[in-house]
């Protein structure tokens, strides 16, 4: 019986403090100050809240972020050099004895269930606030928080589409994190394109069914932190239609449950290998084989792509909450170390002193960048989530229905734009460094590779650049992007000071919001005459929205600590200001790849490729 390590790490634990430069701090000010941008005090105000008070959305933030820096922080190192670890004799996979302690903690504090209905035994509190929670989980250990997010996307699918007897039959377990939950979609011949799903559930004259197939990239698939995994899968039905539209999805757990509760034997599922991969190391992403495993059919049958999109809308902003999360975790590390790495000399100092780095212009640029797209890309998060909440909680049918436009609308940018900020953020994090940063000892590496993933996974970014294009956005006419862009041109327009000090965003903003408008009205035009050049600048154009929505936070989160809401108003106005002088202001290029068509990529296999 042999066992193979799931990662090029060590086989020991290693320590969980790295260079001692990557300690975690959480930053609770300035997540609450993201959640007052978008709009925490009138989610809270809505009936469904009523019992929750900012003061316990600020003790929550306290609370856990005291958890995530001080019990899940320290494993994050453990988990990167020693990994999950695949028995291939047994199909077992084990995890760092960190891991446990930490996931423990996080059980034992009753954290999963903070965002559900009090009646299924929840917390009760608005989403947008456990997505706060998962941007510090994240940032304190990127592989681990991947866990409890698709636990809790499975909470939603079976919430929303679960028989009576499957919600009280998972539910109260998955809430607890007692039991986790998966997600298993993607298959070899089927990733992207879910329509040539080929895993066949058979009824089994019971009322249960049969499934046989194998599907890949299964995170948390299998592991040693719960008793019971319960699988969610999409799987074709005997003589279903081609396609997306024949799928059904199955609720398929490790171990079967009697129907009192009580665990019975294995389930005819296994996790046949363990993938090596670039991050994530703690993080076992699987191949599952189902082998005539016994299921349920969740939600209508052949509506398992509806029912599926519950749980992937979910997933799709807790992994974008993985983009501030990779940008705060390789600030705050860059940051400390810049402050104590001496080399050269900053303007006005005279040898043989020297200065450490963060002194010098470039260095600094490079912190604020990261600083900054690391708090816009989470307000524009906590914007989209705000949406969801007021969709399902709004009592005005009006409001939740603008509200669900919104986050359909905004989903696919903040996913996009927020990983791909996170992942600049990393990258600039080995820049900061410099020889130290490429290095795996300075601990700076393992940012960059653990936050690589976060475009791909829960729809790549091109392919979020697409919904929004091809389907978010022109969607009864553009009418969203427009009062989107309306609300932006109301904060821009709104009268001020001659001395105002975001003049200089204000400025930049308006410059921006010129070119979008009309880009926008190109896009909306060329679908309808030409599609292929609208999805030939599809990217382009998540860019340059995601980029203008950004800068329009960031100068909201400003003007809310000028009014005195307990920011720094100083800093908030000079970080706006420069995200507008050297991010903001770059977007307005952007136009050109959006506009510039189709034929512009047909080179590559004119005449052949090469």
């Amino acid at each position: 019986m042999t066992s193979t390590v799931a990662t090029d790490a060590p086989t020991a634990d290693g320590d969980g403090g790295g260079s001692g430069h990557d300690a975690y701090r959480a930053p609770v000010d300035d997540v609450l100050a993201a959640l007052d941008v978008a709009g925490l005090d009138d989610l809270l105000a809505l009936p469904d809240f009523s019992h929750v008070e900012r003061d316990a959305v600020a003790l929550v933030l306290a609370e856990f972020g005291r958890l995530a820096a001080e019990v899940i922080a320290p494993t994050d190192r453990v988990g990167d050099r020693v990994g999950a670890r695949f028995d291939r004799g047994t199909g077992r996979v084990t995890t760092p004895e960190a891991f446990h302690v930490a996931y423990r903690h996080y059980v034992d504090g009753g954290w999963g269930a903070l965002p559900f209905p009090e009646d299924l035994g929840g917390g009760g509190f608005p989403s947008v606030v456990a997505l706060a929670l998962q941007e510090l989980f994240a940032s304190a250990n990127l592989a681990l928080s991947l866990n409890p997010v698709l636990t809790q996307g499975a909470i939603h699918a079976l919430a929303q589409w679960g028989s009576p007897a499957q919600q009280a039959m998972y539910l109260p377990r998955l809430l607890t994190g007692a039991w986790s939950g998966t997600m298993n979609l993607t298959e070899p011949d089927a990733g992207s394109d879910l329509g040539e799903i080929r895993t066949l559930a058979e009824p089994d004259g019971d009322g249960t069914w049969r499934l046989t197939g194998t599907k890949i990239f299964i995170t948390w698939g299998e592991h040693d932190l719960t008793d019971n995994v319960v699988h969610l899968v999409l799987a074709r039905t005997p003589g279903a239609a081609a396609g997306t539209r024949g799928l059904s999805l199955f609720v398929v757990p490790k171990r079967l449950v009697t129907t009192e509760g009580v665990l019975g034997e294995a389930n005819a599922v296994s996790c046949v290998h363990v993938e090596r991969k670039l991050g994530i190391h703690g993080s076992p992403t699987c191949v599952m084989a189902f082998d005539g495993a016994v299921g349920e059919l969740v939600g209508p049958l052949h509506g398992g792509m509806r029912a599926m999109f519950t749980m992937m809308n979910a997933a799709r902003l807790s992994i974008g909450a993985q983009g501030p999360a990779v940008a705060e975790r390789a600030f705050q590390h860059a940051l400390a170390y810049a402050g104590e790495r001496l080399q050269g000399r900053a303007a006005g100092v005279a040898p043989p002193a020297r200065s450490p780095i963060v002194d010098h212009p470039d260095v600094r640029r490079m912190l604020l960048v990261m600083r900054t797209r690391a708090q816009a890309a989470r307000s524009l998060l906590f914007l989209a989530a705000t949406h969801v909440d007021r969709a399902r909680h709004d009592p005005d049918p009006d409001r939740r229905e603008r509200s669900q436009q919104l986050a359909d609308l905004l989903t696919p940018v903040a996913k996009a734009w927020s990983t791909d900020s996170g992942l600049e953020a990393a990258s600039l994090g080995v820049q900061v460094l410099g020889g130290a940063g490429y290095l795996e000892e300075a601990g700076m590496a393992q940012r960059l590779r653990d936050g690589r993933v976060a475009p791909i996974y829960e729809g790549t970014n091109g392919i979020q650049a697409l919904d929004l294009v091809t389907r978010k956005l022109p969607r009864d006419g553009g009418r969203s992007v427009h009062e989107l862009l309306a609300d932006v041109w109301d904060f821009v327009a709104r009268p001020v000071a001659d001395d105002d000090p975001l003049a200089e965003t204000l400025e930049v903003l308006a410059s921006v919001l010129g070119v979008l408008e009309p880009t926008t009205e190109w896009v909306l035009a060329r679908l309808a005459t030409a599609p292929e050049d609208a999805v030939a600048g599809a990217t382009a154009y998540l860019e340059l929205l995601g980029t203008a929505l950004g800068g329009w936070l960031l100068a909201r989160r400003a003007r809310l600590a000028l009014d005195g809401d307990g920011l720094d108003a100083a800093r908030a106005v000079a970080e706006s200001n420069f995200f507008a002088t050297e991010v903001l202001a770059r977007a307005t290029g952007l136009a050109r790849p959006v506009t510039a068509g189709a034929a512009r990529v047909a080179v590559l296999l004119e005449g052949g490729a090469a």
